[in-house]
């Protein structure tokens, strides 16, 4: 079972109110098992929302409201519905600060990036859970 980013699928649940479908995406999953996720809405935020970015371990939005708690709860759904669904596999949005997995804003909101995982992407990484982004899957030769 393969859990992916809604927003990779057309589903409009972006920070700012749209979706980001991926047609890589939409091929890869097309034959396989899949099950759509959004962390940000799972941990309880509302859509649309303000923009967030992870600062040192917290995550900010623009505003600097501290949204920690909802993402962090997310990651915690998303891993609890990954073990109930058998999920092996994630494809998750890429520089998300709850689901990118090598990439994400610095935190300045100045489209900065510096290594590093978001919230989401971390716990199902650490939980024996391959994740990949978008924008991997023809580097790695699955799309």
């Amino acid at each position: 079972m393969i859990l992916v980013s809604a927003c990779l699928i057309g589903m409009a649940c972006r920070y700012d109110g749209l979706s980001k479908p991926d047609e890589k995406v939409i091929r890869y999953i097309r034959d396989k098992w899949w099950f759509p996720v959004c962390p940000e809405q799972m941990g309880g935020l509302a859509t649309p929302r303000e923009r967030a970015e992870i600062v040192g371990n917290r995550v900010l939005s623009l505003s600097g409201n501290d949204v920690t708690e909802a993402f962090e709860k997310g990651a915690r759904e998303t891993l609890k519905l990954a073990k109930m669904v058998r999920a092996t596999e994630a494809v998750l949005k890429s520089l998300s600060p709850s689901c990118g997995c090598r990439m994400v804003y610095d935190g300045t909101f100045s489209g900065t990036l510096r290594p590093g995982a978001g919230k989401t992407a971390q716990v199902l990484m650490e939980n024996g859970i391959r994740v990949v982004s978008e924008e991997m899957l023809e580097n790695f030769g699955l799309s």
